[in-house]
């Protein structure tokens, strides 16, 4: 007689060989959960270039229609939510600064909420905050100049600071605490500069206004390959991009930031050029695409791995 086997006869054999041969499966113990994590760091080529997003803060923020699409209907911003897979009733917020080694020089731009988010994002990075060279502040609004001192103690021992002169000289009229208690006093250490200047051999300004006066984003190029870091001139990576004219409350000048939005978005639609956006979702880094009325955001997989 031939003997017949099927594959559920084969498992069910196979799985009863430990208990025949005499053993007894061991009992182990839960292991404990961990907790939602995420590393605080994202370093990739740009050419010659190093560029490194740093996760400085994270934070749940309730009610993001007070925040995005002001003038647009709530049946509206639901909808538009619903259908990108957003809860209506809360949004995740990232601040991320953003660091450049080209070689000569470590450059932060940026410095995030406090001087605890950035050292320690740095410090998983590899680096302290008195190896950093230069700090670059897009705006004077405080998730961006929070790090810059604690108790008037600078962050930042070795560096000296570049700005925009524009946005400077806008909060030093302003009498906003903040900056009079983390950016003035390095005034004498501040290099201020305009449109179309220079931090570095590769790295220029480019003035984007409407979420303040005098609001930079930087060009990047190394190595013939470039990047744009437009800090905030699109704070959410759907409520910002799909609906560039819809009306955000942190934007100072409503009109004339929805206008940037859309020229710096089309420029990197058209040119392919990837982004590094301050408050999209970490490791805040992709690109866009222009789709019906508005952009999409694509976020980076592997392109920059083997863009170096």
């Amino acid at each position: 007689m031939t003997a017949k086997f099927t594959r559920r006869a084969a498992l069910a054999a196979t799985a009863a060989l430990p208990f025949a041969a005499g053993f007894a499966p061991t009992a182990r113990a839960a292991a404990p959960t961990q907790g939602a994590g995420r590393p605080p760091f994202n370093r990739v080529k740009l050419g010659a270039f190093e560029v490194t997003t740093l996760l400085a803060a994270t934070r749940p923020v309730p009610d993001p229609h007070k925040i995005f699409g002001l003038s647009t209907p709530k049946a509206e911003f639901d909808a538009a939510s619903k259908a990108a897979f957003l809860p209506t009733d809360v949004a995740q917020f990232f601040f991320t600064p953003t660091l450049v080694n080209t070689g000569k020089a470590l450059i932060l731009f940026d410095t995030g909420l406090s001087p605890a988010g950035i050292t320690a994002a740095l410090e998983a990075a590899g680096h302290t905050p008195d190896q950093v060279d230069v700090v670059v502040i897009t705006h004077m609004h405080g998730d961006h100049i929070g790090g810059l001192a604690d108790g008037g103690l600078a962050t930042f021992a070795n560096a000296r600071y570049v700005t925009g002169r524009r946005e400077y000289d806008h909060w030093a009229a302003a009498g906003n605490q903040l900056f009079d208690a983390n950016m003035k006093p390095l005034a004498e250490k501040t290099d201020f500069l305009g449109d179309g200047g220079d931090v570095a051999p590769g790295i220029t300004a480019v003035l984007a206004p409407g979420h303040t006066p005098g609001h930079m984003g930087y060009h990047l190029e190394s190595g013939g390959k470039r990047l744009m870091l437009f800090a905030d001139t699109a704070n959410h990576y759907v409520w910002s991009l799909a609906h560039p004219d819809w009306e955000v409350k942190f934007d100072m000048d409503k009109a004339a930031a929805a206008a940037t939005r859309r020229k710096v978005l089309g420029m990197l639609a058209a040119d392919r050029v990837p982004f590094i956006g301050y408050h999209m979702p970490f490791p805040a880094l992709g690109f866009v695409e222009t789709r019906g009325e508005g952009f999409h955001y694509v976020p980076a997989s592997y392109q920059m791995m083997l863009a170096g």
